[in-house]
């Protein structure tokens, strides 16, 4: 039996933690299209990828055929800490809504960082401490990022330097404490301590700063420090194959009590906790074993799916990232500095563009306003404080589980939630006292971004 095709039980242990990670494009007919060297055009080669980032996070980044990646037990170890993570029936919003859906929650935030962003950071961190490296530096949005990768850093000995996005380092002074306490250094994004932060500044004055920007300040450091790599917490293949373990595990739980979902629902900025979560589920559909209707749900202030285009582009402002075809809004755009919602990324992770681009997932929209109102319901009815990026799947699992009341219909609703939104009480704070608002860019906005697209047969 090829590695291929070997069932994802056997990869379980008795504490029902998976031992390894499912790499979705094991499985996918259409791969994703190759990185893009931004001096050549060509793609990239792992001796080139091996200059930005650790080896064998190259190796997990190229490999399109393997099935599985087994957990180091080091890793596992750490996972036991807060994994499995709750897989959770919402019975108190059902009888809220008075649906007949029944909705599961896969719940992410029960550890320090909040968030699902640990299970990556702590491969990352774990690979770049066998390699004998000193230290990562990252990009921070929301800090969530940030805040996980500063933890697997504090744990395992390592340096780490954190560009956070400057609207967010100010929105949210804790959780850079939080990241300060761990042993990292942070700094607001863009900065002057970088020649593309620099320059950013010097074309973009008084910008709030965005993801592309805060990752050219990261990636500079990183290549221009020995001892050092850049690691990053969406997006990339890697990323979403650490991520697999939040799908992995949620069928466990589902299967054991014959559960079968029938619509799969996460937020989407780079992509990292929905393609984590529809990992097995898109496996089964592509494998033609099981349907699924799957929906990728971002904010409308950065709508890279529903209003991007699929085509190559840089994943940094700077321009100093490889090329990636995904769907974008162009590097150079930047959110409104009042969106609060994080999933703030331009991109979207080439796995699930090209899963998008090829019809076996949906996408909508939401409005900042509205995500912040179901927030504030789900936490009086859930008990859960909700991230703000969390909400954008609740709010679209809501609309869903409405529709099913309008039409009697019981079906089966699985949503991530992605972590929890007690670092976000700034945001909370402005939609209580009536000053927030739902920012769209409007279609210039985005024609004149994505009239800046690299040219690329």
């Amino acid at each position: 039996m090829s590695e291929k095709k070997i069932p994802y039980k056997i990869y379980l242990s008795e504490d029902e933690m998976p031992r390894a990670w499912y790499n979705l494009r094991a499985d996918m007919k259409v791969k994703p299209a190759p990185l893009l060297s931004p001096a050549t055009g060509a793609p990239m080669t792992a001796q080139e990828l091996e200059g930005v980032f650790c080896t064998e996070l190259v190796a997990q980044e190229l490999d399109n055929d393997t099935a599985f990646f087994a957990i180091p037990q080091e890793i596992r170890d750490f996972y036991k800490m807060y994994r499995p993570s709750p897989l959770v029936r919402a019975y108190c919003l059902e009888e809220q809504l008075q649906t007949p859906a029944k909705i599961y929650y896969k719940f992410e935030g029960n550890n320090t960082s909040g968030s699902h962003k640990l299970n990556s950071a702590i491969a990352q961190a774990y690979y770049a401490k066998k390699q004998g490296l000193q230290g990562v530096t990252t990009e921070t949005g929301a800090g969530q990022w940030g805040t996980a990768l500063s933890m697997a850093c504090g744990y395992l000995g390592l340096d780490c330097k954190v560009y956070m996005v400057k609207c967010s380092y100010e929105q949210k002074p804790f959780r850079r404490e939080v990241m300060k306490v761990y042993g990292a250094s942070v700094t607001p994004s863009p900065s002057d301590t970088t020649n593309v932060g620099r320059k950013i500044l010097a074309e973009f004055p008084g910008t709030t700063g965005s993801l592309g920007c805060a990752i050219s300040e990261a990636v500079e450091v990183a290549v221009n420090t020995p001892g050092y790599r850049y690691v990053l917490g969406s997006v990339l293949n890697q990323v979403m194959l650490h991520q697999s373990i939040i799908g992995l595990e949620s069928k466990i739980a589902l299967d054991k009590y014959g559960v079968k979902p029938d619509i799969i629902i996460g937020c989407a900025g780079g992509g990292s906790n929905l393609g984590g979560l529809i990992a097995p589920f898109m496996g089964e559909k592509l494998r033609g074993e099981a349907d699924y209707r799957i929906i990728a749900v971002e904010p409308a202030s950065c709508p890279s799916f529903t209003r991007g285009k699929f085509a190559y582009d840089f994943c940094d402002t700077g321009m100093v990232c490889p090329l990636a075809k995904m769907y974008t809004l162009g590097s150079s755009f930047m959110p409104s500095a009042d969106h609060a919602g994080g999933l703030r990324f331009h991109g979207m992770s080439p796995v699930l563009s090209q899963l998008y681009h090829d019809g076996y997932m949906e996408a909508v929209s939401v409005n900042q306003t509205d995500v912040f109102q179901v927030a504030e319901q789900f936490a009086r009815v859930e008990g859960i404080l909700p991230a703000p990026e969390s909400s954008h799947a609740i709010l679209a699992a809501v609309n869903e589980a409405k529709k099913c009341k309008e039409t009697g219909e019981e079906k089966t609703i699985l949503f991530g939630l992605t972590g929890t939104g007690y670092f976000d009480l700034v945001a909370y704070e402005r939609f209580h006292n009536g000053g927030m608002s739902s920012i769209i860019p409007t279609d210039e906005e985005i024609a004149r971004s994505l009239a800046q697209l690299p040219q690329v047969d």
